[in-house]
């Protein structure tokens, strides 16, 4: 089977061919159909899967039917990144089309967004709270709303989007297609998809798990001796692109500014840069540039680089999902992929139900030549130290201005 069978408007073809989808991906051949049949629909699947082309082109058919310039079609994503890839797949889609879309979200100027829509556009993408700004502001009119997505369900509940999602439902009180796609499905998603949605049909593809073209590997390592191996591993590895995530942003900043000092062409993504600055290392990072982005979680969703050949997890995430989304990054559309991940003995709990969840145990490697017994250096232990010194400067500075 191929695109042609759902019978697509020449322009959306044209926009098929371009990007040279052939056969669609198993949620693409289940999910299409009932959405342009005008159900709602709940969409299961992994990342990486082409969830995304699975319901930009069922709107984009949907919105060539009737009159322009009214805001039809609103795609809610839970981080800016996300958003922005969102509206690219569907300028890349529709690109032949006339459609106009805009990607809205925050850190960025809110005048010239609302410049944009004054022109008129048909399909938003969207963070929650830059789109209430707009609607309290009233320079978002969801009046003409035909079709409701709510992208990445899960990751909206993590980062506590949940009171954002409903004020945004109250503001759309009339009759739409609805349509919620989510990697995994905890009883709030399902508590919520049973408020939202009438009817729904369910389209599971597979078990929550990585695609099977990803290999895991851990790498077991003390917690200071990281940073070291992480270079011994980018010296001896064959490498496209390399995504490094880190869970903290200092760090991701830190162990990116010593990659850099090792002659790596770097750049970290994380919660301290300003919006110009993450669009740039993202666009640096997809067009090659860049080798290795060293990022937070923030960028386990949004990031769509065909060309990543390594996932390399310097901290264990905190659950399984959060694994789940930074593996789908590599491994994508049957390209083979490597994930490893860098464990200490305080990941033992989390590397157990790691292997329940996979249903196998994972490879434990050392690297051949590499000294694992190697102690902190002092500098940490200076560092470690120095909270308890300022105390003691303190309370010396003190008896000094009592005695004066």
């Amino acid at each position: 089977m191929n695109f042609e069978t759902f019978n697509f408007h020449p322009s959306i073809m044209a926009g098929v061919r371009a990007l040279g989808y052939i056969t669609p991906t198993p949620i693409q051949l289940k999910s299409i159909p009932p959405i342009m049949q005008g159900r709602d629909l709940i969409g299961l699947a992994q990342t990486g899967t082409g969830k995304t082309a699975a319901f930009v082109l069922p709107i984009l058919q949907r919105l060539l039917q009737r009159p322009r310039g009214h805001i039809r079609a609103l795609i809610i994503s839970p981080t800016r990144e996300l958003a922005e890839q969102t509206c690219e797949t569907i300028n890349d889609l529709g690109g032949q089309t006339g459609l106009q879309s805009i990607a809205i979200y925050g850190g960025v100027s809110m005048e010239q967004q609302t410049r944009q829509l004054i022109k008129g556009v048909e399909i938003i993408a969207a963070c929650p709270g830059r789109l209430l700004d707009h609607l309290w502001k009233g320079t978002v009119d969801l009046s003409h709303l035909e079709v409701l997505v709510i992208d990445e369900a899960d990751r909206m509940f993590d980062m506590g989007f949940l009171p954002d999602i409903r004020n945004i439902l109250q503001c759309i009180l009339h009759k739409r297609q609805t349509l919620l796609f989510s990697a995994t499905m905890p009883d709030n998603i399902r508590r919520l998809a049973r408020e939202i949605l009438h009817d729904p049909v369910t389209v599971q593809i597979g078990r929550t798990l990585p695609a099977k073209t990803v290999s895991h590997v851990l790498y077991p390592i003390q917690q200071h001796l990281k940073t070291t191996l992480l270079k011994e591993i980018l010296n001896k590895t064959k490498t496209d692109s390399v995504l490094v995530f880190t869970r903290t942003k200092h760090r991701a900043e830190r162990v990116a500014q010593q990659l850099v000092r090792a002659g790596y062409r770097v750049t970290s993504l994380q919660g301290n840069l300003s919006q110009n600055q993450r669009q740039a290392a993202l666009t640096g990072f997809r067009n090659g540039r860049i080798k290795i982005l060293v990022a937070t979680d923030i960028a386990a969703r949004g990031i769509d680089v065909l060309s990543i050949s390594h996932v390399i997890n310097y901290d264990m995430p905190e659950s399984t999902d959060d694994y789940i989304h930074r593996i789908g990054r590599t491994g994508r559309v049957d390209k083979n992929g490597d994930a490893l991940t860098f464990v200490t003995n305080a990941d033992a709990g989390k590397i157990r139900a790691l292997e329940q969840l996979l249903d196998a145990p994972l490879e434990r490697m050392t690297l051949q030549g590499f000294d694992y017994t190697k102690p902190a250096p002092d500098k940490e232990l200076r560092l470690s130290q120095q909270p308890r010194r300022r105390f003691v400067r303190r309370q010396e500075i003190g008896k000094q201005m009592a005695m004066k």
